[in-house]
């Protein structure tokens, strides 16, 4: 968890941003505003999810023109309708002196922490396929799904959940153990990027391993952990 802060008094702070993904002509992926705050929040909240925390308060920080911000409010919105959540304040800021020629935003998720789950006697998976650019458009099916990741968090499915990024599954499996030499066997290259989180790493009881892979079906993956 990377951009996670343990703020004090049981609150986590996450964020994530996104540069040069949008609807400017210069861009370098072109897809919907809505879209673009739609992946930033789904980081956030995946990391918030991780720390055992739940959003009570949402910043939106956008560089792309007063046009942009109804459509990132709008595609934070649709995350959370997404994942059956109901959606914290949002509040933030414009930049409106300065046009740039890429979009650029960024999202703050303010969280209460929660009561963790043990992870005894549980078994590590990964559940989507890492990502990135285009791919994320065109293969979008293979995404891990917010709305199931929380009904499992929920059932105790779940104990556990770390967000996979820009550094590949390998290098967070090292971030989550502390083991800078970790090895893993995986199906999926564990060096890809899986760019907004396509993939995240889940810890499921071993006696609810049945449940999850009826839940998360052909993109929920075993995971070998070698320390």
């Amino acid at each position: 968890m990377r951009n996670a802060i343990d703020i004090g008094n049981g609150f986590i702070v996450t964020t994530d941003n996104s540069g040069g993904i949008g609807e400017k002509l210069q861009d370098i992926v072109n897809v919907p505003d809505r879209i673009t705050a739609y992946f930033a929040a789904r980081v956030a909240l995946l990391e918030q999810w991780a720390s055992h925390a739940e959003p009570v308060s949402i910043l939106i920080h956008n560089f792309s023109g007063n046009a942009s911000w109804g459509n990132y409010v709008a595609g934070v919105t649709d995350l959370f309708h997404e994942a059956g959540l109901e959606v914290p304040p949002i509040n933030g800021s414009s930049e409106t002196n300065m046009e740039l020629v890429q979009s650029a935003m960024a999202v703050t998720i303010i969280g209460k922490k929660s009561a963790a789950r043990t992870q005894e006697n549980s078994a590590w998976f990964t559940y989507g396929t890492p990502l990135v650019g285009d791919e994320v458009r065109n293969r979008a099916d293979e995404i891990a799904s917010a709305r199931l990741i929380h009904e499992a968090m929920k059932s105790g499915i779940v104990q556990q959940i770390w967000p996979v990024g820009s550094s590949g599954i390998l290098q967070e499996v090292r971030l989550l153990t502390g083991m800078k030499e970790a090895r893993v066997e995986t199906i999926l290259d564990p060096m890809k990027s899986a760019g907004p989180s396509t993939v995240v790493l889940l810890a499921i009881p071993k006696m609810q391993i049945e449940e999850a892979k009826a839940l998360f079906a052909v993109h929920l993956n075993k995971l070998t952990i070698n320390t």
